[in-house]
């Protein structure tokens, strides 16, 4: 898969500050794909970024949920911005399935990235945040993963049942976004058995072509991609996070054989599965 823009990691499985300036923003004013999972909070001022090449509106108490893969550009600003964030890394966000922990709320997610909260639950993840970043700004403690995941874990669950409760409506005028948001819902309940692109076309009772076309102009990406995209992130969870055979998360996956897994995933990622689960 072509890498079209220049991938960002975290330095540490936890990273998290209170007080992210315009100044640490100006990393991300060219375009780059996040490898690490980062969810962040405006806590002051505005401005816009472009989130899987669409453009968001970012105000104070906004929630931002960008999970690896995510394309982000931050943009112009009217006036001081400052956020908060708690983000991990490739690393520890691979051990985890992220698409499991967030569940229904995904396909929500990943149309409305940028969401407002109440002050109350605004309040509640900044605490949080701030307890993470005592942490992994002291060098004297050790972060063990396990505790790593539990963080990730916690901060996703606060995300999806934020976004359990969100209503989105449904925009007529905007029907794009509708056959996408349908389409990342039947690939989480399908993917263990369909990676055909015709067969999600079939689901949503369109035709591949126009399926195909919607989903490039919403996301930039293929169906095929997108597809990958969530195969991938389960069976990176499997690798670095069980002690399963690449066999038997080959067939639990419904490729015929680990040979095949691990061409698909060696073109998806780069590396084959041994090489993941071993780095």
């Amino acid at each position: 898969m072509k890498m079209d823009f220049p991938q960002v990691d975290l330095p540490l499985e936890v990273l998290a500050w209170t007080d992210v300036t315009e100044d640490i923003l100006n990393i991300y004013k060219q375009s780059c794909r996040l490898q690490a999972c980062i969810v962040a909070i405006c806590t002051e001022g505005y401005m816009k970024a472009s989130i899987n090449l669409l453009d968001y509106e970012i105000r104070p108490n906004d929630l931002i949920t960008l999970l690896p893969g995510t394309i982000i550009q931050f943009k112009e600003k009217t006036e001081k911005v400052r956020l908060c964030f708690a983000g991990f890394s490739s690393t520890c966000a691979g051990r985890i399935n992220l698409i499991k922990a967030i569940g229904d709320a995904y396909p929500k997610l990943l149309e409305l990235p940028v969401v407002p909260l109440s002050e109350d639950i605004s309040k509640y993840l900044k605490e949080y945040f701030t307890l993470l970043s005592h942490v992994s700004c002291d060098d004297s403690f050790d972060m063990d993963p396990e505790l790593s995941e539990i963080s990730l874990q916690a901060i996703l669950t606060s995300v999806r049942l934020i976004y359990r409760k969100l209503i989105v409506k449904n925009d007529s005028s905007n029907r794009k976004k509708e056959i996408c948001r349908e389409l990342i819902q039947s690939i989480t309940e399908h993917y263990k058995e369909e990676r055909r692109a015709q067969f999600y076309a079939d689901q949503l009772g369109i035709s591949l072509q126009h399926l195909s076309t919607t989903v490039r102009q919403v996301t930039g990406k293929s169906v095929l991609d997108t597809i990958a995209y969530i195969i991938i992130m389960d069976a990176k969870a499997k690798l670095k996070g069980t002690n399963m055979t690449i066999q038997e998360i080959a067939y639990s996956l419904n490729f015929p054989s680990a040979t095949f897994f691990g061409k698909y995933f060696r073109r998806y990622v780069g590396m084959t599965p041994v090489e993941f689960r071993n780095g």
